[in-house]
């Protein structure tokens, strides 16, 4: 019986059949829908449904938002629904583009999430109109995709991290499949261009998979973006040379052939052609590696999907090019003009919503069933909410690492190397589990983590030579990339989607990542105050080669002004730790890897340097966060207080 209900699934799917028209026009009425939620959003307070004559007062006074990327991600959305159905898969979806938060509550709105999530914003027309009053609005939710919204990994806002933030969700999640969609602003960026080379970290036999999708909407805030003016040839070869496979779907525009952008249906077809031919090379890629332990770099595919900026939306407003051009960044008129009243009404009407909606105002059945179900949808995944996944660390104690028989200020050793045995251990009893890593850029050894070493290496998916050090497929040390960016990038998604560990580096280089840093700590700060976003592990640095110990770097490595930047941030976010030995670097360690939702940063030593407290001394001082030391000490008062 089971067998023949699972057959019978499987025939009337209409995603697991082949691709026919009914199918691409069920796609296309869902991409409508998207596009009507999204444009809503960004204009109406009242009358979602325009089942009234439209007026002014129906009107945000104030237009803030951006439509230019949103049609495109809708269109990608709708595309990632398709292939989840199709083949069963695990998928979330990164949003790179800076802004267009509204694409993604709009489809988490269609598959049922956002109402589960926020009851408040029912499935009828007055939850419509609720959403729509909110998206960048006073006390409503960000025009970006921010913790707040279902499904989101990425926040908007600071731009270059989504294909990080990818490779960072799929290490030891061999099911997972990501899709950052990489704005062609956003793909100018240091950080992004960089992380194009994150395929050469990724172990196709015990990771997932990244798929990312360029989407080259042709322009900048008032700029052209490089990408879009390179010939099609060119972007070719700069992915081909990057170690990607890059599959084309492309509107025409004046300099570059392509499909017509007014056929949708085309456009739904190339692209249901392009999502299929990925995930099927993406599976043969990991049935090869996972049934021949061939761990080998394959050249992973990717998309390059160019359509016009604003797509679907005004084409010409006050005598302007809009759709196509760098003025549909933002929003593509101003309501100032009475006339600009009727454009948005025949916008909107031009998705045809009578053919989307039910008389209730809830999304009509057939468009829904076009969404995966439960976890399967991508505002629901648990990898998007990987506190819902999150297992505590097996840890071994850390007081049997210490240094012993201390005598102040005579003994020596090296703290760094002291905690380098205890995460050593980590890795050891965390094997099984595969939720534990480091990250750093080429800084391990030099940090004096060499016990870590003994049981682990670093993982390296290019070229290796026959004398390289403790390289391997399998690495669990991620240290091989020189760039601060790609390892908070790494670190920070690895913990969003449910797992544990540390960024090491040296205390003037983790500058570079202040901002991302930042960004993290603000998400931490709204998902604290968000009941159904679980906790996650702790974001942890430990800065070494600090200001006073440069040897022969001098000046230029001087900067505790990490420090500076972490105190101006709330303590139920940010916490500071500054051991002064290894005893108490053991145990900040040890309590910073087990705690949740915070931002941590150890100052420590990697030099040989006076030991001061024994194992128990360090305890009792960690714990009280100060205290005074009484062979040091002179201060009767403060003494009797001890």
């Amino acid at each position: 019986r089971c067998r023949k209900e699972f057959v019978m699934s499987e025939n009337t799917c209409l995603e697991k059949q082949p691709i026919t028209d009914e199918l691409l026009q069920k796609m296309d009425a869902y991409w409508r829908t998207a596009n009507y939620l999204s444009a809503g959003q960004l204009y109406l307070l009242d009358n979602p449904l325009l089942r009234e004559p439209l007026t002014m007062d129906m009107v945000k006074k104030k237009i803030v938002g951006h439509w230019g990327t949103v049609p495109g991600q809708n269109f990608v959305w709708t595309h990632c629904n398709r292939v989840i159905k199709r083949y069963d898969l695990d998928m979330i979806y990164i949003s790179g583009p800076g802004h267009g938060g509204n694409f993604q509550i709009a489809n988490t709105y269609i598959e049922g999430t956002y109402s589960e999530i926020y009851p408040n914003i029912s499935e009828d027309i007055e939850g419509m109109q609720k959403m729509f009053k909110q998206f960048s609005f006073p006390c409503g939710v960000p025009s970006h995709c921010a913790p707040e919204t279902p499904g989101s990994i990425n926040e908007g806002g600071e731009l270059g991290y989504s294909v990080a933030h990818a490779f960072g969700a799929v290490f030891d999640n061999p099911d997972l499949i990501a899709v950052p969609v990489v704005g062609d602003g956003e793909a100018e960026t240091g950080p992004l261009a960089t992380s194009w080379q994150s395929n050469k970290f990724l172990n196709p036999i015990t990771d997932g998979a990244v798929l990312p999708i360029l989407h080259m909407n042709g322009y900048k805030i008032s700029n052209p973006t490089v990408f879009a003016r390179m010939s099609h040839e060119e972007v070719e070869s700069f992915f081909k040379g990057c170690g990607w496979d890059p599959i084309f779907v492309e509107a025409a525009d004046e300099m570059n052939p392509g499909i017509d952008p007014e056929d949708h249906i085309a456009m739904h077809r190339a692209m249901c052609e392009a999502m299929d031919s990925c995930i099927e090379k993406i599976k043969e890629i990991q049935k090869n590696a996972r049934e021949n332990n061939d761990a080998t770099r394959p050249a992973w595919p990717m998309i390059v999907l160019r359509t016009p900026k604003g797509w679907t939306g005004p084409k010409v407003v006050d005598g302007l090019k809009i759709e196509g051009s760098f003025r549909a960044h933002q929003v593509p008129m101003s309501m100032e003009k009475p006339e600009h009243l009727e454009q948005l009404k025949e916008w909107m009407l031009s998705y045809k919503p009578e053919e989307l909606f039910n008389e209730d105002g809830s999304v009509k059945d057939e468009i829904k069933e076009m969404t995966p179900k439960g976890n399967a949808r991508m505002g629901a995944n648990p990898h998007a909410n990987g506190g819902l996944l999150l297992k505590d660390l097996r840890l071994p104690d850390f007081r049997k690492y210490g240094v012993k028989d201390v005598e102040p200020g005579k003994t020596q050793a090296q703290d760094m190397i002291e905690l380098g045995a205890y995460v050593r251990d980590i890795f050891e009893l965390n094997k099984e589990n595969k939720n534990f890593r480091i990250f750093g850029p080429d800084e391990s050894m030099s940090n004096r983590l060499y016990h870590a070493f003994e049981v682990e290496n670093r993982p390296w998916n290019a070229n290796m030579y026959s004398d390289d050090d403790n390289l391997a497929t399998n690495g669990r040390i991620m240290d091989g990339m020189l760039s601060e960016h790609m390892c908070e990038a790494w670190l920070e998604a690895y913990l969003l989607t449910g797992r544990h560990g540390f960024f090491a580096s040296y205390e003037a280089f983790i500058r570079v990542v202040d901002s991302m840093a930042a960004q993290h700590a603000k998400w931490i700060k709204v998902t604290n105050q968000l009941s159904w976003r679980q906790p996650i592990a702790s974001l942890n640095f430990i800065l070494t080669s600090n200001v006073w110990q440069q040897d022969h770097n001098g000046f230029t490595h001087q900067d505790p002004g990490f420090l500076d930047h972490l105190a101006n941030k709330k303590a139920d976010v940010v916490r500071m730790y500054l051991p002064p030995d290894a005893n108490c670097l053991l145990s900040c360690f040890d309590h910073c890897i087990k705690s949740k939702n915070y931002v941590n940063a150890i100052v420590a030593s990697k030099h040989p340097s006076k030991q001061w407290l024994t194992m128990e001394q360090a305890v009792k001082h960690c714990t009280q966060g100060i205290s005074v030391w009484e062979w040091a000490s002179n201060d009767q008062i403060g003494r009797a207080h001890v």
